[in-house]
């Protein structure tokens, strides 16, 4: 309910749809984006009710919460002012928590990795929000089911030194039958390089070799993929 400054304060609202007492009654799942911020704030800020200024919040970022996650919390506390480090280091905490849970979810779960879209639900939380790019293989057994990610590599911003030989290395520790490669661009873009392209085929000589095959690399960036193995690299 607004006031007539558009603050939205809490107080204004009725008792039983107020975000605490909802969630209470009806549990967290029947809060919308809006009211599970509100809980998470807790105050608004100087002229601004919490619920103003979470819906600003989010209307900032088009509504998405996946863009809100790849925010450092420097330049969130910059693009929202009012708001100091507690505060949002505790909401971009809230974020990471719900990312690691939806990510540990299908690790326990064990399915097996059977298409491009798993993987890179599989490994995303490992590679969003980057400012740099990372070099990482999922090792997976002969029923293509997780058994250890690994991060071969950490780069700058258009590149990262990627060894194969531990890459081998790391797959034969672990007894496994097959990998996944993936890496991110943190420029935003989504093809591979030549250079991608070069490495892919190098890990691939090096593990046919040793009977491991290399399923896909898969390329993240802004929230979306390349698969190799999609476009018929591999």
């Amino acid at each position: 309910m607004n006031d007539s400054k558009g603050l939205r304060l809490i107080a204004d609202t009725p008792e039983e749809l107020r975000p605490r007492e909802k969630a209470l009654r009806l549990g967290l799942k029947a809060l919308s984006n809006t009211e599970l911020m509100a809980l998470v704030f807790s105050t608004g800020i100087k002229g601004k009710g919490v619920m103003a200024l979470c819906d600003d919040i989010l209307n900032s970022y088009k509504w998405h919460l996946s863009s809100i996650a790849s925010t450092s919390a420097s330049d969130f506390i910059k693009a929202n002012k009012g708001i100091g480090p507690a505060k949002a280091l505790t909401f971009l905490a809230g974020i990471e928590l719900g990312m690691r849970a939806a990510a540990d979810a299908i690790t326990v779960e064990r399915k097996q990795i059977g298409s491009s879209q798993m993987a890179y639900e599989y490994m995303k939380p490992h590679l969003s929000g980057l400012d740099h790019e990372q070099f990482w293989i999922l090792l997976l057994n002969n029923s293509l089911l997780p058994v250890k990610e690994v991060c071969i590599g950490r780069g700058g911003l258009t590149m990262t030194a990627v060894d194969v030989k531990i890459v081998v290395r790391e797959a034969l520790l672990n007894n496994s039958s097959a990998m996944m490669l993936f890496h991110n661009h943190p420029s935003g873009t989504l093809r591979p390089s030549a250079q991608d392209e070069q490495l892919t085929r190098r890990i691939k000589d090096a593990c046919d070799l040793l009977d491991i095959r290399v399923l896909d690399h898969i390329v993240v960036a802004n929230h979306r993929y390349y698969s190799f193995h999609d476009e018929g690299k591999l």
